[in-house]
């Protein structure tokens, strides 16, 4: 009887063991992945600022509405007017206006 509870509390040692080493490893798998969301985020922030610079540079460059026309210069004005747009819905959630 005295054998089996030794083996018993020997096997769940191991277990606890184990056990606690996988909650201490991932862990710190999660605190990684938190600090790497954390630069990501500050990144897409940087990125969009800088869209948004270029967006309000062009549009000051651009007195006569040169790039709003259709050609090259115009098609690229939009698509930067696009990605604004959306980066701005991302990162601000939908304008009033579109709810």
């Amino acid at each position: 009887m005295m054998v089996w509870l030794i083996i018993l509390m020997i096997i769940l040692l191991g277990v606890i063991g184990y056990a606690g080493y996988r909650i201490w490893f991932l862990a710190g798998k999660l605190a990684e992945s938190q600090e790497y969301i954390e630069e990501l985020e500050l990144t897409n922030e940087y990125m969009y600022g800088k869209i948004v610079d270029s967006l309000s540079a062009m549009q000051e460059i651009d007195q006569k509405g040169a790039f709003e026309k259709d050609d090259e210069a115009g098609t690229s004005f939009a698509l930067l007017l696009e990605v604004v747009e959306n980066l701005k819905n991302t990162f601000d959630g939908p304008s009033e206006e579109e709810i």
